[in-house]
């Protein structure tokens, strides 16, 4: 489990240092995930501890969600102070991101159909 976690560190770190280091637009971890993805195409897959590894923490993935329910309780003042602009900013960003990314969808894919 070590090595496996270290290979996920790793890459991760190599992917922050490159973003960091290149300016780029794109967070380390994506870079890093992308990093993991060609190392294990090169490997031909995950060996047996990187899959147990992997499975483990996916097992536990929703304790990465209890800093953010912390951080949401000690905010609730301000919630109670500003819920009418959550509500709004709330579904109206929702949408604007749908309409974004089904424009964007269709433009990517090359469908020149007029309905």
């Amino acid at each position: 489990m070590l090595n496996a976690l270290t290979l996920l560190v790793v890459c991760q770190f190599i992917g922050e240092v490159t973003a960091r280091f290149l300016n780029l637009p794109l967070p380390g971890p994506v870079i890093g995930l992308v990093l993991l993805l060609l190392w294990l195409l090169w490997r031909g897959g995950p060996d047996a501890e990187l899959e147990t590894t992997g499975n483990w923490l996916l097992r536990h993935f929703g304790l990465l969600f209890v800093p953010a329910g912390v951080g949401v309780i000690n905010q609730l003042d301000a919630l109670r102070e500003n819920w009418l602009a959550l509500l709004v900013a709330i579904p109206v960003s929702t949408f604007a991101g749908l309409i974004t990314t089904a424009w964007v969808m269709q433009r990517l894919s090359g469908s020149d159909e007029e309905s």
